[in-house]
């Protein structure tokens, strides 16, 4: 698959979901991207809007003919969702298992966190 021709063909199509402004190849920026050996094709991009600064990340499935889009706004910039793309998602233990010590904690959070 050509991502470049995706990418322009993207950039026709995508629009922000705040202003419905048209976003340009400039604005977007492929986080991730998997393509299957049957042709089905994972994207992972981060886009910011020229009209209203909104920031948006898109997953786009894309399996023949079918694409399946889904945009999220987000308050991280295009690096930061790079560098947290990079990480595994937290799981049910770990929410559990950090409640539990915020719970027990007994100081100053900010500071802690800062450490």
């Amino acid at each position: 698959m050509d991502f470049k021709k995706v990418m322009a063909w993207l950039g026709l199509i995508l629009r922000c979901p705040v202003c419905n402004q048209k976003y340009d190849l400039g604005q977007i920026d492929l986080l991730e991207s998997d393509h299957s050996e049957e042709g089905e094709t994972h994207l992972l991009i981060h886009s910011d809007c020229s009209r209203c600064k909104s920031s948006v990340m898109f997953s786009i499935d894309i399996n023949g003919p079918e694409i399946y889009s889904v945009g999220m706004v987000t308050d991280l910039t295009s690096k930061d969702s790079a560098k947290f793309s990079k990480y595994q998602p937290i799981n049910v233990d770990d929410c559990i298992t950090i409640h539990r010590d915020l719970k027990k904690f007994q100081g100053d959070l900010v500071k802690a966190l800062g450490n």
